[in-house]
């Protein structure tokens, strides 16, 4: 009997001691758990930001490009217009002579009226109307020729400017500037492409128009980003002062993973 209750009593201590042994390895299980799950999630935010990185570098460097080849362009200019204002003046010169060449001919004729007798004036006089009429066509068709060439010189010069003309950053506006990196989707990078189109306040950015909106996403290379991570409302309320309203739709304006 006494063998026996000392084999219960051994028996429920061994049970307990498991049960224990048992709960602290499965509350360390449990940490363990924790901490990969904490590790994967800091795994995903350094490739989201990783590849944020890349698109924002891959955007300078097309930007870069872009400006590169516009300054070729502005290079190009001033010698194709150079060349569109030389032709018209070689163009201009050859009318003249055709009109003046016609006129030679009329101290022969005269000449001759004078010195034949009456019947040869009067046949000279039929069969030279052909030739005299020449010139008169030649004047009439460099007449057209001049005015093609008059329009070619009035559009050339015109369309010279045009081409040398690139579409120039706009002025920052006058006033503090604000740290546009409060805003949701503005790192480092972007503020500085801001900046270098005149964007350095929240005012700029809430009265974007439509056009705005492309031409600034043309610059950045940007495809829908500004509506999607809502930039003009962000900035609406900050050039406000609605600071509360602000925080409360956009919590995580300010954090590590802003942008």
């Amino acid at each position: 009997m006494g063998t026996f209750f000392y084999m219960l009593l051994a028996f429920l201590v061994g049970v307990l001691v498991g049960w224990f042994l048992w709960g602290r390895l499965r509350g360390e299980l449990d940490s363990l758990r924790g901490d990969i799950d904490r590790t994967r999630g800091e795994r995903d935010r350094l490739r989201a930001d990783s590849d944020r990185l890349t698109g924002e570098l891959n955007a300078c460097g097309k930007t870069r490009a872009d400006l590169e080849r516009r300054l070729r362009d502005a290079q190009a200019a001033p010698a194709a217009s150079a060349k569109t204002n030389a032709a018209p003046s070689a163009v201009m010169s050859t009318p003249s002579t055709a009109k003046s060449a016609p006129v030679k001919p009329a101290p022969a004729k005269r000449a001759a009226a004078k010195a034949a007798p009456a019947k040869a004036v009067a046949a000279k006089s039929a069969a030279p109307k052909p030739a005299a009429s020449k010139p008169a066509v030649k004047s009439a068709a460099s007449k057209p020729a001049a005015a093609a060439s008059a329009a070619k010189s009035s559009t050339a010069p015109k369309e010279a400017p045009a081409r040398k003309a690139a579409p120039a950053p706009a002025k920052p506006a006058s006033g503090k500037q604000d740290n546009l990196r409060r805003l949701i989707g503005i790192g480092p990078v972007n503020e500085k492409l801001l900046k270098a189109q005149g964007v350095t306040s929240f005012a700029q950015i809430a009265g974007w128009t439509a056009a705005d909106v492309k031409r600034i996403e043309d610059v950045m290379n940007f495809d829908g980003r500004i509506a999607r991570e809502r930039w003009i409302e962000q900035a609406k309320l900050l050039a406000a002062g609605n600071e509360k309203e602000f925080a409360k739709q956009f919590p995580t304006a300010g954090t590590a993973s802003n942008t």
